[in-house]
């Protein structure tokens, strides 16, 4: 079903987002196995073979691999990566800020998330904890701490909104108080924004992470949005590399990048790529999300 006379956009019925909520968990299960796997002295390649033996064991097909050329399963981007890194040769290094995004459909439907993470000697680091390991930038665990909330907050917007630029309005003021109590000024990528999914990776409408004039169209059930903010310790600005694929901080500083696939729903809001459904990262807006069975 299609609405809107500005962007054509794709409502789904509660049984299309029931499968939905299928491949979104596929890609929460490969993500997480990526985490749990990721080491120094593992290539971004290894990390892109681990995703895709997780979306091959569910059944399931990447949305990545083969989509407008892009070779691999997931995106591997690290430090100064923003997002669409190419996964290959290079090394991970204690201190790297890793961010995966990954895709996978389930019977033609999409999921889509995103995740970033700090490497310490043993592994992903718990950006919450207080320990400083050795060899880790503190500033970085700050950096993806602050993505992370922002993404949250905007996921947020989308139960207690009206307008789907609530989304970019709740992002911006959330980075700007990290920003705030870490005493730095982020840098928000507007280049890249958040989309539509359902039946393509990519739709109507795009999902900004910053404030606009723009109020955009009216949040309504059967919305399905992929909320990404790439936040930067440096300027948003960003360049492409030669590869045609992989876009970097044009200052060099570090980014993060984390997403989610959210549907709107007649009781609420559910977070598909959520093993959870988003009720921890939801908690701390006092926001319940809806259960699907699936």
């Amino acid at each position: 079903m299609i609405f809107g006379s500005r962007e054509r956009v794709e409502l789904k019925t509660p049984e299309q987002v029931r499968v939905m909520r299928r491949a979104g968990l596929v890609v929460a299960s490969a993500l997480d196995a990526v985490r749990a796997a990721a080491r120094p002295g593992m290539t971004t390649a290894d990390l892109d073979v681990v995703a895709a033996r997780a979306i091959a064991d569910a059944g399931a097909t990447p949305s990545f691999l083969g989509y407008e050329g892009y070779p691999a399963t997931v995106c591997v981007s690290v430090s100064e990566e923003v997002i669409h890194g190419i996964p290959g040769a290079r090394v991970l290094q204690v201190g790297d800020v890793v961010s995966v995004d990954c895709g996978a459909i389930v019977d033609g439907w999409h999921g889509d998330s995103a995740i970033s993470l700090v490497l310490g000697a043993d592994g992903a680091l718990d950006v919450d904890g207080a320990a400083e390991p050795d060899g880790v930038d503190t500033a970085d665990l700050d950096l993806v701490r602050a993505t992370r909330t922002a993404m949250w907050a905007g996921i947020a917007a989308l139960a207690g909104g009206k307008r789907l630029n609530d989304v970019g309005t709740a992002v911006e003021a959330a980075v700007e108080l990290a920003g705030g109590v870490s005493g730095v000024e982020y840098g928000i990528v507007e280049d890249y924004v958040g989309h539509g999914i359902g039946t393509a990776m990519h739709q109507p409408p795009d999902v900004v992470n910053f404030r606009t004039s723009d109020r955009g169209p009216r949040l309504r059930p059967g919305m399905c949005l992929a909320i990404e903010p790439m936040i930067t310790r440096g300027s948003g600005a960003t360049r492409v590399l030669e590869d045609d694929w992989t876009v970097v901080t044009q200052d060099g500083s570090r980014a993060a990048h984390w997403e989610h696939t959210v549907a709107i729903l007649e009781g609420g809001i559910s977070v598909l790529t959520a093993a959870d459904g988003g009720r921890a990262g939801l908690a701390p807006f006092e926001i319940e999300p809806v259960t699907i069975d699936t």
